[in-house]
């Protein structure tokens, strides 16, 4: 049974299958595969044995598939470097920010291109989450939006001693980037805004101001839930637009139409992070939120078959009859 319930196990969420295995701890399946030895320490490269970064080119004639060539592999930095190809002209990434960016990542040391999101929805960087690769971190703090760049990342500030068996990368490979900012945007810790007032038929709502606060949701006397599923946006956001796929930070709560509070974050004291658009939680919250900006309150009106289903959700007290009522501010889409 899905359920909107999501904990925070992790203070950032990585983009891709690349850069899941950043620092020094390894996958649960790379520890039971080499339980009976250490991973080898990476090879420290002096300065004067370190490779130019001039030794990377990039090629832009198809703007969507941008290719990367390291000359005369391996390509070993001492460092993370970075190269400017093209000055941004936008905002700032600051060390709170969620950075949205394309990226090329190649081994330098084989020369092969590992994987490349231009084309795809962007790929975000939490700055704030110093679990995050640490190499493109120290790149991307103080770059504007806009920006185009080359970035060679050593070992100790990529995927550490144990390197990333499943990609092909070992501990004393460096790593290549070549990197846009698309954009970014703080990870926030509240929605702030000038709230609109509760469309006709729908219950009113306030929420106190400050981090992770339980919203009140008051019905009228005798009022009848919708029959279908109904969304208002209370506070427009003037952050990224949510795209289907991506994990969410949210402060939300939960309340049965005319009945109790079921669930809130607040709860918890801690915001909830989920993925959207990918039947992770109820249907309502899939329709609902992907498109919707980040910064946002949202108010939603979830009749069953948009919720639980006529099974409903026994452990929070919700019966197969129940239209759910949420106020959902989105704090980050990662």
């Amino acid at each position: 049974m899905r359920s909107t319930r999501a904990r925070l196990l992790v203070a950032g969420l990585l983009p891709l299958a690349l850069l899941t295995a950043c620092g020094d701890d390894s996958s649960k399946a790379d520890k039971s595969a080499s339980s009976s030895s250490s991973p080898a320490s990476p090879q420290t490269v002096a300065p004067d044995q370190a490779s130019p970064i001039s030794n990377v080119s990039v090629s832009t004639a198809k703007p969507n598939a941008p290719t990367v060539t390291v000359a005369k592999p391996p390509f070993r930095a001492a460092k993370t470097t970075t190269k400017i190809n093209k000055a941004g002209t936008g905002a700032a990434v600051g060390d709170k920010d969620i950075a949205y960016v394309s990226y090329v990542a190649v081994n330098g040391t084989t020369g092969k291109t590992i994987e490349s999101t231009f084309g795809k929805p962007n790929a975000s960087f939490n700055l704030a989450d110093k679990q995050t690769f640490p190499g493109l971190l120290k790149a991307l703090k103080g770059q504007k939006v806009g920006t185009e760049m080359t970035v060679a990342v050593p070992p100790a500030d990529g995927f550490g001693a144990q390197g990333a068996k499943q990609l092909g990368i070992g501990a004393n490979d460096t790593m290549v980037f070549y990197m846009k900012v698309n954009d970014r945007y703080p990870l926030l810790t509240e929605v702030k805004g000038t709230q609109a007032a509760s469309e006709s038929g729908l219950p009113k709502v306030s929420v106190p101001a400050g981090p992770v606060k339980q919203a009140t949701i008051t019905f009228d006397k005798g009022s009848k839930p919708p029959t279908t599923l109904k969304s208002q946006t209370l506070i427009k956001g003037d952050g990224p637009k949510v795209l289907a796929g991506q994990q969410l930070l949210v402060n939300y709560t939960g309340q049965i139409w005319g009945g109790k509070v079921f669930d809130a974050a607040a709860k918890q004291g801690q915001p909830a992070a989920f993925q959207i658009g990918a039947g992770k939680v109820i249907p309502g919250w899939d329709k609902t939120l992907v498109g919707q900006t980040v910064g946002s309150r949202l108010l939603l009106s979830i009749p069953p078959a948009d919720g639980y289903g006529k099974q409903g959700n026994p452990q929070g007290g919700i019966k197969g009859t129940d239209t759910l009522v949420f106020v959902v501010d989105i704090l980050g889409a990662m």
